[in-house]
């Protein structure tokens, strides 16, 4: 019969080992990889919006160290970049707005958990077989562009009713963008539009791309949120604005920040806040398959009244009404 003395030793040691897991759990630091094709400049709020959500949930400063790889406009580094992250390696890799990005990182790792961040279609580009149980290493959240192009184009005609020739800014590289531009050439042929495509593919081709877009003289202008236009995005707003051509942005920061005309879009910030609780979860122990791929509820409109008066256009007032902000 075991005595009275060695269960209490038993139970003490028992008590010491689980204190000490706890406290090497504690201790821990976790290791954030975030894969981008940005700017540095457009990430850094976005990744401030992260840290602090990581931190609301309990994960400080001092347990998570994140490592951020930038491609820029080149998404031939994507691959490189996401086996750096495989090699360290990192305990969670986050995909950033950018279905080229994700597409990498699932590529170089199968077991790793990889959270992207608002990419196009993740069904039809292939990152995950179901959004309700992803399977797999892959969640996240879907921006849901391919459904919300078309709404563009609505706006569109709701601005200028006589519009018939509308030119769409995209980037064939990217396997989301193609679903964009399937969806939308569908609802221009609906609407009686002809959809005019402008393809820019590496940076040194926006300028014969504006060229085209001078000589086809189209009524607007779509622009997606591909990041490598991102990157150059400056300059597609300059060119809008010497031409006067009305323009349709993915991005709101392009035209609260950058001085576009209006954009319609779901908000960023919220999807990377979500982004950080879902990693927040993987750490703490979910499976990445049983968390499904989130989808926005919300987008918004922005209006820029200021860029409206310069391209000399009326807003309609039920297109103001409908507006979640107007810049004056």
């Amino acid at each position: 019969m075991i005595s009275r003395r060695r269960l209490l030793v038993a139970g003490a040691i028992a008590i010491v080992l689980r204190r000490a897991a706890a406290a090497q759990q504690q201790a821990k630091v976790y290791q954030i990889g975030l894969l981008a094709s940005k700017t540095k400049e457009s990430l850094a709020p976005l990744l401030a919006t992260f840290r602090q959500r990581l931190r609301d949930l309990g994960f400080s400063d001092d347990r998570i160290v994140i490592e951020v790889r930038n491609a820029g406009e080149r998404y031939e580094l994507l691959p490189q970049l996401a086996a750096e992250f495989v090699r360290r390696p990192v305990d969670v890799i986050v995909a950033a707005e950018s279905t080229p990005a994700t597409l990498a990182a699932r590529q170089a790792t199968s077991t790793i958990p990889i959270v992207m961040v608002a990419v196009g279609d993740p069904i039809r580009t292939g990152l995950v077989d179901n959004l309700g149980r992803p399977g797999g290493n892959v969640t996240g959240s879907s921006a849901l562009t391919v459904d919300v192009s078309p709404k563009r184009l609505e706006i569109v005609r709701q601005l200028l009713p006589h519009a018939t020739r509308i030119a769409l800014l995209w980037n064939p590289e990217n396997p989301a963008n193609a679903e964009i531009s399937g969806g939308l050439r569908r609802a221009a042929s609906e609407l009686g539009v002809t959809l005019l495509s402008i393809e820019v593919r590496r940076s040194d081709e926006f300028d014969r791309a504006f060229t085209t877009v001078t000589k086809l003289r189209p009524d607007a202008l779509i622009v997606t949120g591909d990041p490598m236009h991102q990157v150059h995005i400056s300059r597609v707003i300059d060119f809008a604005a010497r031409r006067r051509l009305p323009t349709i942005y993915n991005v709101r920061a392009n035209v609260v920040e950058a001085g576009g005309f209006l954009s319609y879009a779901a908000d960023v910030a919220v999807l990377y806040r979500r982004a950080a609780t879902y990693v927040a979860k993987i750490l703490t122990g979910t499976r990445v398959s049983d968390l499904p791929v989130e989808q926005p509820t919300e987008f918004e409109l922005v209006i820029n009244l200021k860029t409206a008066k310069a391209l000399g256009l009326t807003i309609p007032p039920s297109l103001l009404l409908r507006a979640d902000q107007v810049l004056e």
